[in-house]
């Protein structure tokens, strides 16, 4: 994505992003397309990283499966929508509550790996604390807000997903995001991913 952007093939990396997340691309223009991704990096690390380590340090192997396997599951029907709304509720809420630990973990994560990156600490931890809650989602805006202070950079705005519009508060104070921050982005995800194998590998000893 970074390279298609720097590239300036818009249109390129309109299509890549639909690989990351599910958000409308057709009208996003450079900027947004780079904030999109970045959000997508930071609320993985977290989904798809940090929170299996957890629970696989907490409850071993069937800890672990069983957290993919719900986090899958809201990945597929965890929607507010007529066709899911019967179903696709209760996996969206059981996946909330799952990623209650984690994503707070990889948010103290976040900061304390953001000197790595060119970032500072103190300031990714007050971002964290001040906007983390501000988000849709009570634990994807905790690792959105921390990447943002970390990166000294600007998240949230206004998304559209299947036609419908939704507007987030910012997270962060700095800049907007540009494509050379993906690539501190993906670079801060892995020392996090580092760091929680390093933590789960402590606790589950």
């Amino acid at each position: 994505m970074a390279r298609l952007l720097e590239a300036g093939e818009v249109p390129s990396a309109r299509t890549r992003l639909s690989h990351l997340c599910a958000r409308d691309a057709t009208t996003l223009d450079s900027a947004e397309l780079t904030r999109a991704a970045t959000e997508s990096i930071a609320e993985n690390t977290s989904d798809a990283v940090v929170a299996p380590l957890f629970w696989g340090a907490v409850a071993g192997m069937p800890g672990l499966l069983g957290y993919r396997a719900l986090n899958t599951l809201d990945a597929m029907v965890g929607y507010r929508s007529p066709r899911y709304r019967n179903f696709g509720w209760a996996a969206a809420r059981a996946d909330d509550v799952a990623n209650l630990a984690p994503s707070r973990i990889g948010a103290v994560l976040t900061a304390l790996c953001a000197p790595l990156v060119g970032g500072r600490t103190r300031g990714a931890w007050r971002v964290w604390r001040r906007d983390g809650g501000q988000h849709p989602s009570p634990n994807a805006g905790q690792v959105e807000a921390a990447f943002a202070g970390a990166l000294d950079i600007r998240l949230g705005g206004t998304n559209s997903y299947g036609g419908e519009v939704e507007s987030r508060a910012r997270l962060g104070e700095g800049r907007d995001p540009e494509p050379v921050d993906l690539r501190r982005a993906v670079r801060l995800s892995r020392l996090v991913g580092l760091a929680a194998v390093v933590a789960a590998a402590g606790v589950a000893r």
